[in-house]
């Protein structure tokens, strides 16, 4: 019977995962542990490091009772039954693979310390997203360092929506568990099928192998950012001849075969996964010499890149091709709403494109700290999947970049507005107020499809929408 449940890795998916186990398990101990003094310090405090709706009322109830976390790696993990691994697993910057291939120094560095200080049998369990075949060589580390300890090796993929994490972890629409097609193995992911049962229905988990379970993660992500690139690829063409994204999808999402989910036209995909997941199964196929289906998942990432691209573009040739110390308001920085999530998101590549240009930019977003937005606009590609206290902790800010707590405030003044995240607010604001308030003519860019361009037209912006028929202005503005 598992008595305790150790975490190694204090983020998004660790914390969130680790509450809601503490809250429908109270017979068990859950520990989440982390070198970072700062994270695991929040993750005690009445602010806690991620925002993540639903997760605050989780943690209170369950934090002091059978919910910690702590510092203290070594003990939690000698003491757990079960070893939880989530941590950052970056894509490598140089190398074999640089670009593609997930970097594993991190969950090397936790296998050796759980092989170091284990002094009973574990169960250790594969929750960041790793390419497939980790788990043999974490049996391999863990084997040869056992000290005739036995250790099984489980995957157990996250399928969490940020926004919707603790929903999603209440209610599943499956759980995988994989592991070794042996007595052992079998055991262990009866083991963790336990925990689950506790509040997942048992039809929702599913057990397979290790490799299915760890390539699974992989395409889930690989085919849901393969429904926006697809659906951001029709919105050019929508914009080219004048048909309307949202009518277009809303009648492709009809058809019950295909479903409406995933088909809203934006700037593009951001996040912690897509991207470093479909180049991760890029380098797979590479590796195992299947170089059209690499090619075909990189055109995946390709669109997503090419979708921000066209974005800047039409920013700057709208605006008379300068945009050259002009102010440009930002309306949200996390890559999708009720997240303070800023991994991957389409805004950085956006203020990066603006920037290049000499624009002045100001930005609001309800739950992002000017601190994370100046450190994502000076970070590094791929340097944001590293530990928060390996990563430049006060960045020297970028001198065109504002960041204000207030909507109105960023627009003051502006050229031009660029709605980059769908907040609900942005729905709600009053844009004759922003419109009077602003440099004229006065653009507005949507790039998540939040407002509605008529009502926007009639108060006297030039709007453009992703996907959706340009006014005489842009036709005018941005032809060839």
């Amino acid at each position: 019977m598992v008595k305790k449940i150790c975490c190694i890795g204090a983020g998004y998916v660790g914390g969130p995962t680790m509450a809601v186990i503490a809250l429908k398990c109270p017979s068990i101990e859950v520990v989440v542990v982390d070198i970072s003094v700062d994270r695991i310090t929040a993750w005690n405090s009445d602010l806690l490091p991620i925002y993540e709706p639903g997760l605050e009322d989780v943690v209170k109830k369950c934090r002091g009772v059978n919910l910690f976390f702590s510092t203290d790696t070594e003990k939690h993990i000698s003491e757990a039954d079960i070893i939880f691994v989530s941590v950052n697993t970056p894509t490598k910057t140089c190398g074999i693979g640089a670009g593609k291939a997930a970097d594993l120094t991190y969950w090397e560095s936790a296998a050796r310390m759980i092989a170091d200080v284990a002094k009973s049998d574990k169960i250790v369990v594969e929750k960041s997203t790793v390419p497939v075949k980790t788990a043999e060589a974490i049996e391999q580390i863990l084997t040869h360092n056992s000290k005739g300890i036995n250790f099984q090796v489980l995957s157990n993929p996250e399928f969490l929506a940020e926004g919707t994490a603790i929903q999603d972890l209440f209610y599943p629409d499956r759980v995988l568990i994989g592991g070794r097609e042996t007595p052992g193995g079998q055991k262990a992911i009866e083991t963790l099928k336990e925990v689950y049962s506790n509040w997942v229905p048992e039809d929702r988990i599913i057990t397979a192998n290790l490799w299915s379970a760890e390539l699974s993660k992989l395409a889930a992500n690989a085919f849901l950012a393969q429904r926006i690139s697809s659906v951001n690829a029709i919105s050019a063409l929508c914009e080219a001849t004048g048909a309307d994204i949202t009518v277009v999808a809303d009648a492709v999402g009809k058809n019950t075969s295909i479903g409406p989910e995933f088909l809203s036209a934006s700037v593009g995909f951001g996040g912690s996964c897509f991207q470093k997941d479909i180049l991760n199964l890029v380098y797979l196929c590479e590796c195992h010499g299947l170089s059209e289906v690499a090619l075909y998942w990189k055109h995946v990432v390709q669109i997503n890149d090419y979708q921000k691209t066209r974005f800047v573009d039409m920013v700057v040739a709208s605006m008379f091709n300068a945009v050259s110390d002009k102010k440009i308001a930002i309306l949200g920085f996390a890559f999708k709403k009720d997240t303070g999530d800023t991994r991957e998101t389409a805004a950085i590549d956006v203020c990066k494109g603006l920037l290049r240009e000499k624009a002045e930019i100001s930005i609001y977003d309800p739950h992002v700290t000017e601190d994370q937005i100046q450190r994502d606009l000076t970070m590094n590609k791929f340097d944001w999947d590293h530990p928060i206290h390996l990563q430049q902790m006060s960045p020297s800010p970028v001198k065109q970049v504002t960041v204000t707590w207030d909507a109105y405030e960023a627009t003051k003044g502006a050229h031009g507005i660029c709605i980059l995240t769908e907040w609900d607010e942005f729905k709600q604001l009053d844009y004759k107020k922003i419109y009077d308030n602003m440099k004229k003519p006065a653009f507005l860019f949507d790039g998540r499809n939040v407002v509605d361009p008529e009502k926007l037209r009639e108060i006297g912006f030039i709007v453009y929408s992703i996907g959706r028929p340009l006014d005489a202005w842009l036709k005018a503005h941005t032809s060839d």
